[in-house]
């Protein structure tokens, strides 16, 4: 199944969302993004393209569990990414 057919159900309701509507539902919080390299970045999302470009907020750069720089914004390629994940961890804004 393409990521374009794929269907998931809102728990809370008998809705049906596409992926489309779950990436706008994150804007604005939380995440970590999983880079190909190992890399991990923490931080806010502030946008999404469908090209899976990444553009977030007080993010934090993480090697090995460890942080290693801060960055006020930064942009994330989509072909870098490996997995895009909510952080319940971080504060929202």
């Amino acid at each position: 199944m393409s990521g374009a057919e794929a269907v998931t159900r809102d728990k809370s309701s008998s809705t049906t969302k596409t992926p489309s509507d779950f990436l706008k539902s994150i804007r604005g919080r939380p995440v970590v993004v999983k880079l190909n390299s190992g890399v991990d970045y923490r931080g806010i999302l502030a946008c999404l393209d469908g090209y899976m470009n990444i553009a977030m907020e007080q993010t934090e750069e993480y090697v090995n569990g460890q942080l290693k720089n801060k960055y006020g914004d930064a942009f994330i390629r989509g072909n870098n990414g490996e997995i895009l994940e909510l952080n319940s961890h971080l504060p929202m804004k």
